[in-house]
């Protein structure tokens, strides 16, 4: 039995499917020859992240596909309801890339209240004749610790950042439709731990509160973060976006950053990925990444595991 990753996967989860009997080809092959790829080549499992989708008319194009897996946590580049429809089972990897996708938001917040985005861009530019100069103008960064820090969605990945956010020093307040409380177990390196008991509050509470928020959401309809809830954040205050494209309208995200209504901002996700629009990547306030929350080689290993364990699970 043939299993595309067409995205990749590591090294270990291609051990555990070949020793459980399955080919694993790795071969990316463009989107507009898959269908043709996956019937010419008898492939019963197509393994996806972030750049393949599988829509309804690969599903329909595709009889012959047992098996849809996502390796990340969300799935809005499958249509899932329909593949369950049609008798294929969706999997994906809730749990795998949880921690590397909050480290990557304290990555992303260290950077920002020590103006190291901006730095790097200007440092290779200035940093021979303007040396005093670039010191003096990034003299006023600011602590992480003592400051709030505000989570909307409170799932794995909005816990993993708590964890680190408490471990920083730093005030937590969360918003979750569905979670009204959680207890976030903070591990030590010699085993230790504390619990902490966090409840949820509404979002405009978060809003209001925090010097700094992070977005945890899966993907929306409808903007989650637009002007109203720019303005109701406070002054100076920054926002991290390393969950979905499309939860921040750009436009207004702008317009706070211009207005100096927001200190900064930090985006790993973009409402048009792969062409993030021109205004953001060249916005000197913002701190950039390609949507790489999950991208450590911690959480692929991880994430192949838990994909091979599940297919085995299914396929026998």
């Amino acid at each position: 039995m043939k299993i595309l990753a067409n995205d990749g996967i590591s090294q270990s989860g291609i051990d555990l499917l070949t020793k459980a009997g399955y080919e694993v080809i790795t071969t990316n092959v463009a989107q507009e020859q898959l269908a043709s790829f996956i019937n010419e080549n008898k492939i019963s499992v197509l393994l996806v992240r972030s750049a393949t989708t599988a829509r309804k008319d690969l599903i329909d194009l595709c009889p012959g596909l047992k098996v849809i897996g996502r390796g990340g946590v969300g799935m809005d580049n499958i249509d899932v309801e329909y593949a369950r429809e049609k008798g294929l089972s969706v999997i994906n990897t809730p749990a795998a890339s949880s921690s590397s996708v909050a480290e990557l938001v304290f990555a992303h917040l260290y950077g920002g209240v020590r103006f190291l985005y901006d730095a790097n861009r200007n440092m290779p530019l200035e940093g021979e004749t303007n040396f005093n100069g670039l010191k003096k103008q990034y003299a006023k960064g600011i602590e992480l610790r003592g400051k709030t820090m505000g989570i909307i969605g409170f799932g794995r990945i909005g816990q993993e950042v708590a964890k680190i956010a408490l471990g920083v020093g730093m005030n937590v307040v969360v918003s979750d439709k569905y979670i009204e409380n959680a207890k976030v177990e903070v591990v030590l390196f010699n085993g230790a731990s504390i619990k902490v008991d966090i409840n949820s509050v509404s979002l405009n509470e978060v809003l209001k509160q925090s010097d700094f928020i992070s977005l945890h959401v899966p993907a929306q309809k409808d903007y989650v973060i637009g002007a109203k809830e720019f303005g109701m954040m406070k002054d100076g205050s920054a926002i991290v976006n390393a969950a979905r494209g499309g939860v921040i309208d750009e436009v207004a995200l702008v317009n706070a950053l211009d207005s100096n209504k927001l200190a900064f901002a930090c985006l790993d996700t973009f409402e048009n990925e792969p062409k993030p629009e021109i205004k953001l990547l060249m916005h000197p306030k913002i701190s950039l990444t390609p949507h790489i929350g999950a991208a450590t080689m911690e959480a692929q290993d991880r994430i192949g595991l838990e994909l091979g364990q599940q297919i085995v699970s299914i396929l026998g």
